[in-house]
């Protein structure tokens, strides 16, 4: 609301109809005035006596009382049992590996790290409540949020996680994590505070040294370890509200912990609900992973320079050869490696798929391709 100062010709003409006269205007002003003294002072939270009345009482709302500290042993005791530990080996070298999963639904379905079951043929899960093993099978992941959604072949009646939700975790709210620490089979729980709710990292794989860089990560003051990748972050009544993923690996000065990061539950299963809608994107991947079989870099040209073109694979048997380069698939333009990779993530095994390929002298060629079946990307 604004007030407007009178123009000359309407001042002392009280009578003439339509006309506000002098007296109105001022006790206008008079009252725009005393409501902004009042709305000025009742935004302080100190409203007079004389406006209030006498029997207005003036309170302040009591600061709630400190939450109780958290029970790590009662919250390990209750989670334990929705936990599976993860077994996995990569032939034909028969290295192996070792992880963690957190059980989404009676019949076996488990969410865990994509790192954990990457390049993995064989993958074993042990119910941590019962010691029943099951193999399973991947039914899809991200490979760019770490996430990957497992099904465990035979299962029925296992105890789910109670999802919490991270949006609505602060900055020093107390979790803990839990998980496989050091693939022994014994979760192993480490309580920390939330430090950070949105922070960037770049991850190395410890199994082939890889990097991935990861967004919107949770960070833990917790002192997480390897064989906890796919646990559980639980709040303070045991609720998932994180994926155990990372650890910095790097002792802090004040008390020699290391700082953990996990993929927030809300994001998490965004994933798990779309690899269950059966709609694969680019970066999320439904059912068995398709494989060319090579190994690519980006062209300095644009597209997928092939530097590896593995025995026994599609590739090699279509004679790709190191130094050519894919520039398109079934038409579609290929500029890099990664997208080569986001292109063939929604291809099956048995797919046929032509290739554009340039040669190291210029010359360009199309061959058709077989996709064989592939160990998670």
């Amino acid at each position: 609301m604004s007030y407007e100062r009178p123009h000359n010709d309407d001042v002392g003409n009280v009578d003439a109809p339509g006309r506000v006269g002098r007296t109105g205007r001022t006790a206008a002003g008079v009252l725009a005035v005393l409501l902004a003294v009042v709305v000025a002072l009742g935004l302080q939270g100190g409203l007079p006596h004389w406006v209030t009345g006498p029997d207005v009482t003036e309170t302040t709302a009591a600061a709630p009382p400190p939450l109780p500290p958290m029970d790590p042993v009662a919250i390990a005791r209750t989670v334990e049992p929705e936990l599976v530990n993860i077994n996995v080996s990569i032939e034909p070298t028969g290295m192996g590996a070792a992880g963690s999963g957190i059980v989404l639904s009676a019949d076996g379905q488990v969410l865990t790290s994509h790192h954990v079951v990457k390049g993995a043929d064989v993958i074993t899960v042990g119910d941590v409540g019962t010691g029943a093993q099951f193999p399973a099978t991947v039914l899809g992941y991200d490979s760019t949020a770490d996430i990957a959604l497992l099904s465990l072949n035979g299962a029925e009646g296992l105890p789910s996680v109670r999802l919490g939700a991270s949006s609505t975790l602060r900055l020093g709210d107390q979790i803990m994590a839990i998980g496989n620490a050091g693939g022994t089979g014994h979760p192993t729980a480490e309580p920390g505070t939330v430090t950070s709710l949105n922070t960037s990292i770049v991850a190395r794989d410890a199994a082939d040294l890889s990097r991935k860089a990861l967004t919107g990560m949770l960070e833990l003051d917790a002192p997480v370890a390897s064989g906890q990748s796919g646990g559980a972050v639980v709040d303070r009544g045991g609720a998932v509200v994180g994926v155990v993923t990372a650890a910095s690996g790097e002792l802090t000065k004040t008390d020699g912990r290391a700082t953990g990061y996990a993929v927030p539950i809300d994001r998490a299963m965004e994933i798990v609900r779309q690899i269950r809608s059966g709609a694969p994107t680019d970066t999320v991947h439904i059912g068995p992973t398709a494989t060319l079989g090579v190994l690519t870099s980006d062209a300095a040209v644009g597209g997928a320079r092939v530097d590896v073109s593995i025995y026994g694979l599609p590739a090699y048997a279509a004679g790709l050869t190191a130094g050519e380069v894919i520039t398109a698939v079934d038409g579609h333009p290929v500029s890099s490696a990664k997208t080569l990779k986001y292109v063939l993530n929604v291809r099956k095994p048995d797919d046929m798929v032509r290739l554009d390929l340039t040669e190291p002298d210029g010359s360009r060629r199309v061959v058709a391709v077989v996709l064989a079946s592939g160990p998670p990307n």
